[in-house]
C-alpha cells in the first residue's frame, strides 16, 4: 500500500511540475518613481520582478543601491512575488568605464571576491536572487568562470541566479557550461531593428524571431522549463516618427490609440500589439517553455489595452 501511495504521490508531483504555471518575469527600471509605480502593479499577474539596474561604483566591486528599490521590494514580497536585482544593462555595455570595470572584476584575481560581495548584497537587501544582464561587448572570456563563481555563492544561500541573453548580441560568446548554472534564462528576442539604423525600418520583435531565438537557446542545452521568452513593451519609430531610443507602449498608444491591436502604426512605428503578444504567449504554452519576460513593465497601460492583461489572459487560458 505504501509503495502504491508513494508511486501515486510521485506521479502527482511530476504531473504538477510538468503543468506548472508559466512564469512572468518583468523588468522594472529604478530610475522611475518606484514608490508610486509599485502601488500600481498587478502583482497577481507576475511571478518575478527584476529591478534594473545596479552596478559597481568602483573597482572594488561595491554595488550601488537605489533607495527607491525598497518600496518595490516591500510590496512584491507582501504579494509573494520574487524580486531580483539586475546588474549590467544595455547602456552599461556601451559605457567604457563600466565595461572596463566589469572586465577587471570578472578577471581571475578579483572574481571570487566580487562574487562574494554580490551574494552578500543580495542577502543584505532581501532580494530573492541576482539577474546578470551583462551583454554584447561586455561578455568576454571570463564570463563563464564568473557565472560559475556566482552560482557557488548564491545557490547554497537559496538565491536565484538568472541572466538575460541575446542570440545575436554576445550570446555566442557564452560557454555552454555557464548556461547550466542559471535557474532561468531570459531570452532577449527583440531589437532586431531599431533607432541605431533609421534607414532600415521593420518589425524588431516578430513571432518568427521569438521562435528562432528560443530554438537557439534550447539547442544550446537550456531546459525548456528554464527558457523564458522575452517580449517588448516598446517599439521603434522610423521616417517621420523617428525617435532616438524608441517609444514605450503607453507613448505609442497616446499617439495612435489603434496601436493596441496592430504592430505597425503611423509613419511608421513598429511594436508588438496585443494580438502578437498573445501569439507569443500561446507559443510559450504550446512549446512548454518556462514563461515570458517583459521589458519593461512601466511601459504598459491599465485596462482593456494592457499588454500584461493580454499576456496573462493567454497564459492562463485552458488548452482545448
Amino acid at each position: 500500500m505504501k509503495t502504491l501511495f508513494a508511486a501515486a504521490l510521485g506521479l502527482t508531483l511530476f504531473s504538477s511540475l510538468a503543468h506548472a504555471d508559466p512564469k512572468v518575469v518583468a523588468y522594472v527600471p529604478n530610475w522611475i518613481n518606484l514608490e508610486e509605480f509599485s502601488k500600481t502593479i498587478d502583482y497577481a499577474k507576475v511571478t518575478h520582478l527584476n529591478i534594473a539596474f545596479e552596478n559597481p561604483t568602483d573597482d572594488t566591486g561595491e554595488l550601488s543601491f537605489n533607495k527607491r528599490n525598497k518600496a518595490l521590494l516591500e510590496k512584491a514580497k507582501a504579494a509573494k512575488v520574487k524580486v531580483l536585482v539586475s546588474i549590467g544593462g544595455g547602456s552599461a555595455s556601451g559605457d567604457k568605464v563600466l565595461k572596463e570595470r566589469y572586465f577587471k572584476l570578472m578577471a581571475a584575481d578579483k572574481r571570487a571576491d566580487f562574487a562574494k560581495k554580490l551574494a552578500a548584497y543580495v542577502v543584505k537587501h532581501g532580494f530573492d536572487g541576482l539577474d546578470v544582464d551583462i551583454e554584447g561587448p561586455s561578455i568576454n572570456e571570463d564570463y563563464g568562470d564568473f557565472i560559475a563563481a556566482l552560482a557557488a555563492e548564491l545557490q547554497p544561500k537559496g538565491k536565484l541566479l538568472t541572466a538575460a541573453l541575446s542570440k545575436g548580441y554576445g550570446g555566442d560568446k557564452v560557454p555552454d557550461a555557464a548556461l547550466g548554472h542559471f535557474d532561468l534564462l531570459n531570452i532577449m528576442a527583440y531589437d532586431a531593428r531599431g533607432s541605431w539604423d533609421p534607414n532600415a525600418p521593420g518589425q524588431h520583435s516578430s513571432l518568427e524571431m521569438a521562435k528562432e531565438a528560443s530554438k537557439y537557446w534550447l539547442g544550446r542545452g537550456v531546459p525548456k522549463e528554464k527558457a523564458i521568452l522575452g517580449v517588448p513593451f516598446y517599439g521603434y519609430g522610423f521616417g517621420k516618427e523617428f525617435h532616438d531610443g524608441g517609444f514605450g507602449y503607453s507613448d505609442i498608444l497616446a499617439k495612435h490609440p489603434e496601436a493596441s491591436e496592430q504592430d505597425q502604426v503611423g509613419e511608421t512605428i513598429w511594436h508588438n500589439g496585443r494580438p502578437t503578444i498573445r501569439e507569443k504567449a500561446k507559443f510559450v504554452k504550446d512549446e512548454g517553455l518556462g514563461g515570458v519576460m517583459i521589458w519593461s513593465l512601466d511601459n504598459d497601460v491599465k485596462g482593456e489595452k494592457s499588454l500584461l492583461e493580454a499576456l496573462h489572459g493567454e497564459l492562463v487560458k485552458e488548452k482545448k
